[in-house]
């Protein structure tokens, strides 16, 4: 059903021409970074040694193991929740409810690996598989936003999102027309947003040490931080889950290929790119150093925690001790604006402290290669692109008190400098 006919917001991306770019570019990004962290040179620019063929990309095994690991994580997520919380109020006045659950999946799903080592599963094997789950993963990202868009035709306008209804079929097809797709009670974009992808991301890490220590007896110091530090920001993440519901992502963003390949492709296969680097790069690094990565992911983490939480809390309740002395701002709207505390150094503290513990993960990789520290320039580029996306709307949304923020508080991400 289409929307109906009014001023359309600004397309963004490029508009069609760069979705169909970056429908192509993605994959293409993730199956590039896949090959140069095995090869020799492992450069991050210029082309592979040699292009893999077909049947190094396809094979059964792989498309039985990526479906085995969608069904497990989805009954994870059917299970009774220790909680049940519902979203922001909806175009038609209704929130939908939605299973805080995550962190449970993560530590079932944890057992279960355990147990299955423990009885002989060859999880150093997984490594060998990561060209073929890629590629499987890649083809379920456009099968299933093929689906998507084709379920948002029949899906009420009050359902659609406000961005991806320009009425070009690639356009939509990759920003996702339906804000919030679901089958009875199981939400498509809630379930991939920190479920098959975050947890596998882990879980190949920990492949990734398996093997490692296969190969040379032991794991290595700079494998052993990568996988600390990784496993303490997706068990935060997921820790927290019930924030992401006030997050871009949920409130805002249709649910298509941009999302759900980012979701269950992307962030798998491409945030493991320092620990894939490890096992065939292997670094030295002594304590001292060791000591000094640990303390900047510390205060990375630091940042970014108290952020968040600072936001959240005061979203949650503004007369919580813990921030009803801050500082804000009337808006228009009958919302505050944080003008002091973690959220009057920066317009976007949180990102901060993602950029800073960025840094942490590559650094156990040395300074001998770029490729390790794809992570940190990837992840600067989409923070800077989502802040001036949040800026756009919170301007629309909150007016003159937004200018007012803005002028208190000047920096956007780096105090200083940005």
């Amino acid at each position: 059903m289409d929307p109906p006919q009014g001023p359309r917001a600004p397309l963004e991306f490029g508009g069609p021409m760069g979705a169909a770019a970056l429908m192509l570019l993605l994959p293409a990004t993730v199956f590039h970074l896949l090959l140069a962290a095995r090869s020799g040179p492992a450069r991050l620019l210029g082309p592979p040694a040699s292009l893999p063929g077909l049947e190094a990309l396809w094979s059964p095994r792989a498309l039985l193991l990526w479906l085995a690991w969608l069904g497990l994580q989805a009954a994870l997520y059917l299970l009774p929740a220790r909680k049940v919380a519902k979203g922001l109020e909806l175009k038609d006045k209704s929130r939908l409810r939605y299973p805080i659950n995550g962190f449970q999946a993560l530590v079932l799903t944890a057992l279960l690996v355990g147990l299955g080592m423990s009885a002989g599963l060859p999880l150093g094997a997984l490594p060998e598989m990561l060209l073929p789950l890629a590629f499987v993963a890649t083809l379920t990202a456009f099968i299933f936003s093929l689906f998507l868009y084709l379920k948002a035709q029949v899906a009420p306008v009050s359902a659609l999102a406000p961005g991806g209804n320009s009425g070009n079929p690639i356009y939509d097809f990759f920003l996702g027309r339906e804000l919030n797709p679901r089958i009875c009670s199981f939400d498509f974009k809630y379930f991939c947003e920190l479920r098959p992808g975050l947890i596998g991301w882990v879980l190949i890490n920990l492949a990734l040490l398996v093997k490692e220590a296969e190969l040379r007896g032991s794991p290595s110091l700079a494998m052993w931080l990568v996988n600390g530090f990784q496993l303490l920001y997706v068990g935060d993440a997921l820790w927290h889950e019930e924030a992401v519901l006030t997050t871009m992502d949920i409130t805002h963003d249709g649910f298509g290929f941009m999302l759900a390949f980012g979701d269950i492709a992307w962030v798998p296969f491409t945030y493991s790119l320092q620990a894939q680097f490890l096992l065939h790069h292997p670094q030295p690094l002594g304590l001292p150093m060791a000591a000094i990565i640990c303390l900047i992911n510390a205060i990375g983490y630091y940042i970014f925690r108290g952020a968040n939480s600072q936001k959240n809390t005061f979203r949650k309740n503004p007369s919580d001790p813990r921030v009803a002395g801050l500082e804000t701002i009337s808006t228009a709207t009958g919302r505050q604006l944080l003008v002091s505390g973690w959220w009057g150094m920066v317009r976007h503290p949180n990102y901060l402290g993602d950029l800073i513990m960025a840094l942490a993960w590559s650094l156990p990789c040395g300074v001998s290669h770029l490729l390790p520290y794809f992570y940190l320039l990837y992840f600067t580029a989409l923070l800077v692109h989502r802040e001036a996306r949040d800026e756009r709307q919170c301007l629309q949304k909150y007016g003159l008190a937004w200018q007012e923020y803005c002028r208190r508080v000047p920096y956007r991400i780096m105090p200083y400098i940005y």
